[in-house]
């Protein structure tokens, strides 16, 4: 009898690793498979962008950093050369940056005001709005325009061309618009109706250059 127990129990543990030998190895198998497939998944949504400051980054596996809203894929390689370039670029401040020039820059040409302009924009954008000032002034027209949101702020294009880097943004934005005559009669518009606006402009800056700030250098209608 003693014999059979310790037949029997050598069989038990014989079988035993044998089953261990094999779902474990599956199991470590299966654990390395799907590691994989997240590891790709993460890696075709991956902008590896060091740029938003630390607490507006989410991680995915490996630390990776998943893709950022608020750019296209054609911009992300540029962006990463300018963040290279430049170790204080930060795309989460750029954007803020850029919705604020965006907001002053309309509200100067509603309001005819050259010398904000002048601050904001690069010589050929500045001399389009000024000419376009001057054309309204001529035919005694008042803008009363009003910016009544900015829904959205993507980053569509990119370039860098040391020591020159260039950005284009697109805004999307509801805009009530008012045209007065001069004697304040309403031509053109309605306070009441805002209207869906999409604005691509181009923001430039010399990386060299002492100064952090990013001129307007294009603007173009979506």
């Amino acid at each position: 009898m003693t014999v059979q127990i310790v037949i029997l129990a050598l069989i038990a543990a014989f079988l035993g690793l044998r089953l261990y030998s094999v779902l474990g190895r599956r199991a470590e198998h299966e654990e390395e498979t799907i590691s994989g497939r997240v590891d790709a998944g993460a890696d075709s949504k991956v902008v590896q962008l060091p740029l938003p400051k630390p607490g507006d980054r989410v991680q995915g596996p490996n630390g990776q950093l998943r893709e950022i809203p608020g750019v296209l894929a054609p911009a992300e390689r540029a962006l990463r050369e300018i963040a290279a370039a430049d170790r204080r670029f930060d795309l989460m401040t750029f954007l803020a940056g850029a919705e604020g020039a965006y907001r002053m820059a309309l509200e100067a040409f509603w309001r005819g005001d050259k010398e904000d302009l002048s601050h904001l924009c690069d010589s050929d954008v500045y001399e389009g709005f000024s000419g376009a000032i001057d054309a309204r002034l001529a035919a005694g027209e008042v803008l009363d325009n009003r910016l009544v949101r900015i829904e959205e702020a993507v980053v569509v294009d990119a370039s860098y061309n040391a020591p020159m880097a260039r950005v284009t943004v697109r805004f999307t934005s509801d805009i009530a618009a008012v045209t007065r005559d001069a004697q304040g009669n309403v031509v053109a518009g309605s306070l009441t109706d805002a209207v869906e606006a999409i604005d691509i402009w181009t923001f430039s800056r010399n990386l060299k250059s002492t100064s952090p700030d990013w001129l307007i250098d294009e603007t173009d209608e979506g």
